[in-house]
């Protein structure tokens, strides 16, 4: 009787009607920031090779001010809201909660452009520490400690933000640049944390037969490394043992990336694109010592960290994060292809030409703009019904 019986498919979930743009973090905060982003650096690339004279931002400093405390943390709260409610089993900030954050960020970001620069710091401010209790209040519940250091960090992004602000305003005799460099630093020390937890399982569950390994005592020094050069440029250590901290940060960085095994995972452009933009970490730790030696200009080494580590890794982490969480395959096609290369080239192109011909830094800048903004803009324009849309599953989130 068995061998006569139909084989019946079960039938298969329907997405929940509704807009789900506010249903959980990563929604609203991914659309944002990849649409700022391509506009952005679009319309900074054009005002820095002298198109558009001054009429976006005021210079350099608000250039790096929006990459970082509009884009890059925009992508981070947007991360941390999702992964929160995983780690802790509690909800984070949907629904109006979540909207009005989303409002709050989109307020800073038009606020920078007006002389209303009280308004634009305090806006500014409130942001990461608004996400920081939004983040605080699921983790405390679950009294999940593990993660209670990402609320000090956006607390800590937080106050580096307003020291820029209020030195720029002339309330505090203090460069804005020290601000940008704190931020770059804890940036990069959230990236080394999610870099060692996701990089690794990713691997090794996306790629047969690769078994991407973690050292513990090389955890521990690689993101020791890093503290400690958050609490050298706190200091304003400089000179000989700023290099030797330089020197250990790129050795431990790198033979961290090498147990990861990334020339395996030259087929899986889900996983090739984290290893790639780790591998701009450990460049990054390499030419910030040769700046600090005197060899190199540091914006280099910026750049490195900028548009190739902290670029490449949120479009891997924003396109995986989104295909899981919508419930679609987690497998890239060839539009995510396009925009990692996209990014990975615009770094490459931003870096790599300084170095090779310092007299062809605009035109390097205009290039790398554009093709930073091909590859957001691509995301944006792919990726945005997937971030309105429900679940393809039927279930919340």
């Amino acid at each position: 009787m068995s061998t006569l019986m139909l084989h019946i498919e079960e039938p298969q979930p329907r997405p929940r009607p509704g807009f789900a743009l506010w249903q959980l973090g990563f929604r609203p905060f991914y659309l944002l920031a990849g649409c700022f982003s391509a506009l952005s650096v679009l319309l900074w690339s054009l005002q820095f090779s002298g198109w558009l004279g001054h009429a976006y931002l005021a210079g350099p400093l608000w250039h790096a001010h929006e990459m970082l405390f509009g884009y890059g943390l925009a992508v981070v709260v947007g991360f941390l809201f999702t992964a929160g409610r995983n780690w802790s089993g509690q909800p984070t900030p949907t629904g109006w909660p979540l909207a009005l954050l989303a409002l709050l960020w989109v307020a800073g970001r038009v606020l920078v452009l007006t002389p209303f620069g009280v308004a634009a710091a305090a806006v500014n401010t409130a942001f990461p520490l608004a996400a920081a209790a939004g983040l605080a209040v699921p983790l405390i519940r679950a009294k999940n400690r593990r993660n209670y250091f990402f609320v000090g960090l956006l607390v800590a992004m937080g106050a580096a933000q307003l020291g820029l602000h209020l030195a720029q305003l002339g309330v505090i005799a203090l460069p804005g640049w020290v601000g940008v460099r704190l931020a770059l630093d804890m940036m990069l020390f959230i990236m080394a944390v999610m870099g060692g937890r996701v990089i690794p399982m990713f691997t090794n569950n996306g790629v047969p037969g690769v078994k991407a390994r973690r050292h513990e005592t090389l955890e521990r020094v690689a993101l020791g490394s890093v503290l400690a050069l958050i609490a050298a440029d706190l200091a304003g250590l400089g000179g000989a043992p700023l290099a030797a901290l330089l020197l250990l940060c790129t050795v431990a960085h790198g033979a961290r990336l090498a147990l990861w095994q990334p020339w395996r995972t030259l087929h899986t452009p889900l996983v090739w694109v984290l290893h790639a933009a780790y591998a701009w970490i450990v460049l990054h730790l390499a030419l910030r010592l040769l700046a600090e030696l005197g060899w190199i200009i540091p914006s280099v080494a910026t750049h490195a960290l900028t548009a190739g580590a902290i670029g490449g890794l949120t479009i891997g982490m924003m396109t995986r994060t989104t295909r899981g969480h919508t419930a679609r395959p987690l497998i890239a096609d060839r539009f995510d292809v396009a925009c990692y290369l996209c990014i990975l080239i615009a770094a490459m192109v931003r870096v790599a030409v300084p170095l090779a011909a310092p007299g062809a830094g605009v035109g390097a800048a205009l290039v790398s703009g554009w093709l930073w903004a091909c590859g957001f803009g691509l995301f944006t324009l792919r990726y945005a019904p997937m971030l309105l849309r429900p679940r393809l599953d039927g279930k919340p989130g």
